[in-house]
């Protein structure tokens, strides 16, 4: 860190300073900041007015600081905030508010007032939330497609040319600084840090007597840890940036925070990720210590409800608001928020009232399009006395949320045990032999056409043998259409995961979102595709289901919605795709069972005349 330029710096920005201000400001004692003055005003860098005491800056400090001027900054924004469900359902984390300022409206102002103007934030959740931010404050959107599944060493990855031949601040859109600590000029790069008491999973800094970053640890105890925002000069961004650039080009890397390139160069670790930098030397990085108290990191919504009272009983957040309603408790008895794995079609989180458990759903958007909620109460109002469903406390089915009882203990199914997916066709079976009836049907060529219709097109462009295998699974609807089979309530989304194993041996069935009057085979064939079974898995499930006795016409029936039911997952994952949600190989794997089991049916002699118009 260049001392003359931070002596010059804080001259520029206080000229009435004191020895001891200075001091402090620079973190140097007394005495070594008597000497640094006096060899800067030897210099010709300084001048001081003895009548008045005022330290002024002469034409060799002012070109001094020149090379120091801080360009731009890059603001991080595109993850989701996991630990703030369900606010960040809603709002990005970096957009909540702190005493009524959005987090990352702070930051901007703060940087506004060092002369910084311009400004790049990465987003990728939530996106088009920060859109307004570029006319009130005239900053830049990037985008950051891989935010859904990589981590802040991707963001910075995508954001590596705001960095080139610049000084630059890297924030985050989450951190809340009290007192605004940039600056016009900065004079070396440097991490911010707070000094935290006691034992602490944060990554612990070591530095020299100088202040030069040496080394890095996850977690210690009475240290100074990596905190808030950080500053990169042109030399340190031109030395990290080929470094970064190769772990993301390297497998494994893709959950990597960026810091642990710079962590793995300061301890010399570098090889272990990427032979090829073993010998490249660390950057210089210095550690840039805050008072207590000045830098916020809130590391969930427990944290921030300490901070802002607002957030203890209002959130102004509709799924906490109705926590609260139907619970009868105030918002600050909802504890223990946390985010579950997210579902296809929804978001759900985990939370604790007066020493109970639940989940809360919130549809996932688009959902109101794909899901008829009313229709999805019904079937939960209708199947209550079975006692085989989660407890739900509350379901709308207006908007679809719900809130239910979430087990202890419990279990998801596991398709590759064959004790497990013997007891959850037991309760299939169950179900399917209630005499329960619901008003409504799961039709499938109604659903076909549907997802058809909102893909737009958009599946033809990327099945060059669409139209072929579409008239395969019209051939198919007709043939069961002529069966005119009985209908029984279904599930009809009975993947393993939808089968709770509680600790009591109980077993429940959850999300019921599709469920409606259909054959009752459709529960079997749908078990079989979620579960990615081959043939013989396939065959080995229907056995179980029918208890061995098995005609040929449930073996068609059960052929075809496993081939149906591929095409129409297929679909869905078009759909969802084309609004930005992806599901990896998902749509491959379907669009498979769509194709390989018409050809099980079509060359099997013993179906050759179920269903069909001879």
């Amino acid at each position: 860190m260049d001392r003359f330029g931070l002596l010059c710096r804080n001259i520029y920005e206080k000229k009435k300073i004191t020895q001891r201000e200075l001091a402090a400001a620079m973190d140097l004692s007394l005495g070594t900041c008597n000497h640094l003055i006096r060899d800067a005003l030897a210099d010709g860098l300084i001048a001081l007015d003895p009548q008045t005491g005022e330290y002024s800056l002469l034409k060799k400090g002012v070109e001094l600081l020149q090379k120091y001027r801080v360009n731009s900054a890059v603001i991080l924004a595109a993850g989701f905030g996991s630990r703030f469900v369900p606010l960040t359902f809603e709002t990005p984390k970096g957009l909540l508010e702190v005493f009524g300022e959005r987090m990352i409206e702070r930051q901007i102002n703060q940087l506004h007032e060092a002369g910084i103007m311009d400004i790049t934030i990465v987003v990728g959740y939530l996106k088009e939330k920060f859109e307004y931010l570029i006319d009130k404050f005239g900053v830049k959107l990037l985008y950051n497609p891989e935010y859904h599944n990589k981590n802040t060493l991707t963001t910075v990855y995508r954001a590596r040319d705001c960095f080139k031949g610049k000084n630059t601040y890297l924030l985050s859109s989450d951190n809340w600084i009290r007192e605004n600590m940039y600056h016009t000029y900065e004079c070396g790069a440097w991490y911010s840090s707070v000094y935290m008491e006691g034992a602490t999973s944060e990554w612990c800094l070591e530095a020299s007597k100088k202040g030069l970053l040496t080394g890095v640890a996850v977690g210690g105890s009475d240290s100074w840890v990596m905190y808030g925002p950080v500053y990169f000069s042109r030399e340190f961004s031109e030395e990290f940036f080929p470094v970064l650039e190769k772990y993301y080009e390297t497998p494994g890397t893709e959950q990597m925070y960026w810091e642990q390139v710079l962590a793995d160069l300061l301890n010399g670790t570098a090889g272990e990720h990427v032979p090829s930098m073993a010998k490249y030397p660390a950057p210089k990085m210095y550690i840039n210590r805050q008072p207590e108290n000045q830098v916020y990191e809130f590391e969930n919504l427990e944290e921030l409800r300490v901070f802002d009272e607002k957030y203890r009983n209002n959130s102004n957040n509709a799924a906490m608001e109705l926590v609260a309603e139907v619970l009868h408790i105030p918002e600050s008895e909802v504890t223990d928020l946390k985010c579950l794995k997210t579902g296809m079609t929804n978001k759900s989180f985990l939370f604790k009232a007066r020493e109970r458990s639940y989940i809360c759903r919130i549809p996932g958007p688009g959902t109101d399009l794909l899901i008829n909620r009313a229709q999805e109460k019904a079937v939960y109002d209708a199947i209550k006395p079975l006692g085989i469903s989660e407890h739900v406390i509350y379901m709308s089915g207006d908007t679809g949320y719900k809130i239910s009882e979430f087990y202890e203990g419990a279990r998801n199914g596991d398709p590759r045990s064959w004790q497990d997916v013997a007891r959850c066709m037991e309760l299939v079976h169950r179900l399917h032999n209630s005499g329960i009836q619901v008003d409504h049907s799961f039709d499938m060529r109604e659903r076909i056409d549907f997802y058809e219709s909102i893909c737009k097109g958009y599946e033809k462009n990327l099945f060059e043998d669409y139209d072929h295998v579409r008239g395969h699974m019209n051939t198919l609807l007709k043939r069961l259409d002529r069966l005119d089979r009985k209908k029984t309530l279904c599930h009809i989304d009975s993947v393993c995961d939808n089968f709770l194993f509680l600790p009591d041996g109980g077993i429940r069935l959850i999300d019921w979102e599709y469920a409606g009057m259909c054959d009752p085979m459709i529960d079997v064939s749908m078990a079989a595709i979620y579960s990615y079974y081959n043939e013989e898995e396939a065959e080995k499930l229907l056995a179980i289901y029918c208890s061995g006795n098995i005609s040929a016409e449930d073996r068609f029936v059960y052929y075809s919605y496993i081939a149906l039911g591929g095409f129409l997952w297929c679909l869905w994952a078009v759909y969802k795709s084309s609004i930005g949600d992806e599901f990896g190989e998902y749509t491959l794997i379907m669009y498979r069972y769509a194709k390989e089991y018409y050809k099980k049916i079509v060359t099997d002699p013993a179906f050759l005349l179920i269903g069909s118009d001879f």
